[in-house]
């Protein structure tokens, strides 16, 4: 959920993000242009190329704005739960991928509305400059105790300021490698956007499957 330049910019106070969300939605089925902007599917596709195994068991995806992610990463899970704040996110992502039926998607904030049980592949894309200082550290919380042994995390953010709201994308991954109790097995960012994986397993990708 990468916010355009283009697009009119909250006010310089933070803004309520379930008001903030529902305008765009009022005005788009795609307000961030999931489908159309070069930016977005090139990101898309760096961070699919950068999850170090080929299949993961159990996968979530919270932040999955309109699900355009969410039907790219299903092939990589034999079971996805994609979730947002937004009810009209929820429901065009579950029409994104209605023909998966393993895949499941649920209203939920975060990072108050953590599911249960452990995930062996987490991805957190473009959501967490959102999240106040509190929420925040709410969100490392959840990610510390609900990540699989061995299993990978992967972030990724606008690295861009974004006016009103109270992080950019390089404090929030300042945050987590600071506090994230893994070793980061890669990382790529160049002006636009910054993209990290940690994993329990520090096994390369060629040594994951060599026999």
């Amino acid at each position: 959920m990468t916010p355009d330049p283009n697009m009119q910019e909250p006010s310089a106070l933070e803004p309520n993000a379930q008001d903030y969300f529902a305008g765009l939605y009022q005005r788009s089925d795609d307000p961030w242009l999931l489908r159309d902007r070069w930016y977005e599917r090139r990101k898309r596709a760096l961070t699919l190329a950068a999850l170090p195994d080929e299949r993961y068991r159990r996968a979530y995806e919270p932040g999955c704005a309109n699900g355009e992610l969410t039907a790219e990463l299903a092939p990589r899970c034999e079971t996805l739960l994609a979730a947002d704040l937004n009810p009209a996110a929820v429901e065009l992502a579950r029409k994104r991928v209605a023909h998966l039926q393993y895949v499941r998607v649920e209203q939920r904030a975060m990072p108050d509305d953590w599911p249960d049980g452990e995930f062996d592949l987490i991805v957190i894309s473009e959501v967490a400059y959102y999240l106040n200082e509190a929420q925040l550290a709410g969100l490392i919380a959840k990610l510390k105790v609900s990540l699989a042994g061995g299993g990978t995390l992967l972030a990724c953010h606008w690295r861009r300021p974004i006016e009103g709201w109270p992080h950019s994308g390089d404090h929030v991954h300042q945050e987590l490698r600071a506090k994230l109790t893994l070793p980061r097995l890669s990382c790529y960012q160049d002006d636009d956007m910054v993209l990290d994986v940690w994993s329990s397993n520090r096994k390369s990708t060629h040594q994951r499957e060599a026999r």
